[in-house]
């Protein structure tokens, strides 16, 4: 008499459970395309207490042991770090046109927050208020150089001239002008105005991207608001691979969320025709992967204005044993831009 009693009450308990578990998983997947970025997050912890860095950012992997390098931001006077300079993309190829783009242009104007709000290089057309702040290493010091690297930061976009316009954060490479094309490579980590996120390789400068992999609805337009940044990049299976990641921090509370993670084992080309690709003499096959570090990383943008704080790049120790199958499950859909 009691199990038929208690069968319709244990019946609507498990009824009601799986609506709640069903909403709940709708409510969190709602923002993303790729059921793969759900992944746990490896966030970083010593002694089981989560790792931050200098300002007191969650850290997802941590620094290189032995002198991985580190470098902060100098929120109180940006430019005084000489390794931290402003360039217009383009063509500026020497430290005297650097100079003139920072100094009489007025760059970087500090807000009420304490922030930073950046103002590019006027260029008509597709990079407009071009924007790139560059972390400079010595060509003596390649020991320091950028490779396996966590780069992060807080933007808020003021306004956007172009409906894809983007941040852009990239390393590996060297100064991206047409004099030295093949010194322009790079593996970029885009948000774009919208929430979309992306990743794209650029194999020389400016003929060699490839298309975007892939673009994915990560979260809402970022117009307006505080979101955090991070583009990972590490070398993987016995450095024959690239694997990329993105996390934001939708709401700026410190509260990291993996939205893409793929890899680049060959097979993604670049876009521009044989005769064009190849004329450059680079010597790189067109789906060559990035293994080698670069001694600059840039925070890019164009047709945005936008106030940034808390940037950085920490040289990472990344796992490195991700290959095969697992790299094919990672690797999502590459897609012109």
């Amino acid at each position: 008499m009691i199990s038929i009693i208690c069968s319709p009450v244990l019946i609507l308990l498990i009824v009601s459970c799986s609506i709640l578990v069903s909403a709940l998983y709708e409510i969190d997947t709602a923002l993303t395309t790729n059921a793969a970025i759900a992944a746990a997050q490896p966030i970083s912890k010593q002694n089981n207490t989560v790792v931050v860095d200098k300002f007191g950012i969650r850290e997802i992997y941590p620094t290189k042991p032995l002198g991985g390098r580190e470098w902060y931001v100098n929120m109180s006077f940006p430019l005084n770090d000489k390794s931290f300079y402003l360039s217009g993309g383009g063509e500026n190829t020497n430290s005297s046109a650097i100079t003139n783009v920072t100094s009489s242009n007025s760059q970087l104007i500090k807000q009420a927050d304490g922030s930073y709000q950046v103002h590019g290089v006027r260029k008509i057309g597709k990079y407009d208020f071009s924007v790139r702040m560059n972390v400079n290493t010595s060509d003596t010091d390649s020991a320091h150089w950028w490779k396996n690297v966590e780069l992060t930061g807080y933007v808020k976009v003021i306004s956007a001239n172009a409906s894809d316009a983007s941040i852009d954060w990239y390393a590996r490479g060297r100064m991206h002008t047409s004099q030295s094309p093949c010194e322009g490579m790079a593996y970029h980590a885009g948000l774009q105005t919208d929430g979309t996120v992306f990743w794209q390789k650029e194999i020389w400068h400016t003929g060699g991207y490839t298309g975007s992999r892939s673009n994915l609805n990560a979260t809402h337009s970022i117009l307006g608001k505080w979101i955090g940044f991070k583009a990972i990049m590490s070398n993987v299976d016995n450095d024959s691979a690239v694997r990329m990641e993105t996390y934001l921090d939708d709401n700026a509370t410190n509260h990291w969320r993996k939205v893409m993670d793929t890899i680049d084992n060959g097979g993604w080309h670049a876009n521009a025709p044989d005769d064009l690709f190849y004329s450059a003499n680079c010597g790189r096959s067109k789906d060559y992967v990035i293994l080698n570090a670069g001694p600059i990383a840039t925070f890019r943008s164009d047709n945005i204005i936008w106030d940034f704080k808390d940037l950085s790049i920490r040289e990472i120790q990344a796992p490195s044993d991700i290959k095969g199958s697992t790299a094919k499950q990672l690797t999502t859909n590459t897609t012109s831009r």
